[in-house]
């Protein structure tokens, strides 16, 4: 059935869509399969995600018209499809009149992605209306305030080193502590990696208190504040409260330094929400492990990273992992520090959108996947400042000496960018960071080949 006089209106233009406020608009790449027309596909496209189905139905009527989602540009060449989605499509919360998320997810990549007429669509970019803006809860906390925990100013208060305790599942409750204690001699945050949590042999009411005991100890050896993320993903919500609960009580006076760790991807907007609306005073640290599968640009179907980061700001998230821009072990290109600058600036150009944020809070890009200290001088040249979360598993305890002369490899690494200093001649007045060549050198040779000569290594 031919759907395009009801679903498709390219007279339409963008700036005027902005300008009236009253649609959310979504950039997709689709293209139809064999045998079906670009336009027609699209209108069915914009149907199913909206007011229509396949065949036209009693029920339809005028009302319900005027809430079509509309299919306002269509480029069969570059497979540029954008629709317009009344406001009125999505569902409030009954309690405060708010947005919600998964009413976004579920009529914008909702059933268009099995359709029989569909090769593929992936959502590019996605803009959002000053008043929807303010009808999502967005962040409570970000890097201002564990700058201020940390005693630095709120404002550019710098690099902020961290790591995942390593190995990521395996350590029983009194070696996991001890490594976070070897770590924090130097560095200033530490995460749960994303699959620990409650195991059987590293119980969390076993290993907790020792992890805060540890924290104690070194705030006391160096005299510095530390930070740890707490990994309180589940699939129930009291499961979540239960672990949440049970660290703040653990940590006692000290609660202010955890910050809660939930996996957004695999986990849902639910259990996004959950953390940030029963605990607002706290750092919730959006772990995105997963995403991939519908992220990687290898898969044409689902949505961008960048696109998630954008969705973190809405839900609240305090920090979302961005990947290392091409810098790390995982899939990402240079130009990703879009990702970065979206969540984080108050206005930003992203691949179709430009989108303002109306005072919201930024979300602090957390950074890591197979970085060390000689990767970050090139990463932040890049990113073109040092106001991140970095968690280098291997990039602290894999260094040659210990888990604290990682941390301050790390540290010296971001002091290096920060004075313009060359990366060998730094080395030679910095020992961590001198013996992280040593620690990696294969990453050595690829980014400061002779360094071996310049550093009078064998």
């Amino acid at each position: 059935m031919d759907q395009t006089k009801r679903y498709v209106d390219l007279t339409r233009t963008e700036d005027e869509l902005i300008a009236a406020g009253q649609h959310i608009l979504v950039a997709y790449r689709m293209q139809p399969k064999a045998g079906y027309g670009y336009l027609q596909a699209a209108a069915h496209f914009a149907a199913e995600s909206s007011t229509g189905t396949n065949v036209e139905v009693c029920t339809t009527d005028d009302f319900t018209k005027a809430l079509d989602a509309i299919v306002y540009r269509a480029d069969e060449a570059s497979g540029d499809l954008r629709i317009a989605f009344p406001l009125e499509l999505f569902d409030r919360n009954m309690l405060d009149g708010r947005y919600m998320l998964v009413s976004f997810l579920t009529l914008t990549i909702g059933n268009n992605q099995g359709m029989g007429d569909i090769e593929y669509a992936k959502m590019l970019d996605f803009y959002v209306p000053e008043s929807v803006i303010r009808n999502f809860d967005g962040p409570a906390m970000n890097i201002a305030e564990l700058w201020r925990i940390l005693g630095r100013p709120e404002t550019d208060g710098g690099y902020i080193a961290g790591t995942i305790i390593k190995p990521k599942l395996g350590l029983r409750p009194e070696p996991f502590a001890k490594a976070a204690y070897q770590f924090w001699l130097g560095g200033d945050f530490i995460k749960n990696d994303e699959p620990q949590g409650n195991q059987v042999f590293a119980p969390i009411r076993e290993t907790l208190p020792l992890v805060y005991d540890a924290m104690k100890r070194a705030m006391d050896e160096t005299g510095e504040a530390k930070l740890f993320s707490m990994n309180i993903t589940a699939d129930d919500h009291y499961e979540i409260c239960a672990r949440a609960d049970f660290a703040l009580d653990t940590f006692g006076k000290d609660a202010d330094k955890l910050a809660f760790l939930v996996d957004g991807y695999v986990g849902g907007p639910g259990m996004v929400t959950t953390v940030r609306r029963q605990y607002p005073n706290h750092f919730l640290h959006y772990h995105r492990a997963g995403h991939g599968a519908v992220t990687s640009p290898n898969s044409k179907r689902g949505y961008t990273a960048f696109v998630l980061a954008k969705m973190s700001r809405l839900q609240g998230a305090s920090g979302i992992h961005v990947g290392t821009m091409g810098h790390g072990k995982m899939e990402g290109e240079r130009d990703d520090r879009v990702i970065a600058y979206m969540i984080e600036r108050e206005e930003c150009q992203g691949p179709i959108y430009f989108q303002k944020w109306y005072g919201m809070k930024p979300t602090t890009p957390i950074v890591s996947g197979g970085m060390n200290a000689l990767r970050l001088p090139g990463f932040f040249e890049n990113l073109g400042h040092g106001n991140v979360i970095n968690t280098a598993g291997g990039g602290a305890y894999g260094h040659l000496d210990s888990p604290a002369a990682g941390a301050r490899s790390l540290r010296q690494a971001y002091e290096c960018w920060k004075e313009g200093a060359d990366p060998l001649a730094w080395a030679k007045e910095h020992q961590e960071f001198a013996r992280a060549f040593e620690s990696f050198p294969e990453d050595a040779d690829a980014l400061f080949p002779g360094w071996r000569e310049k550093l009078g290594v064998s």
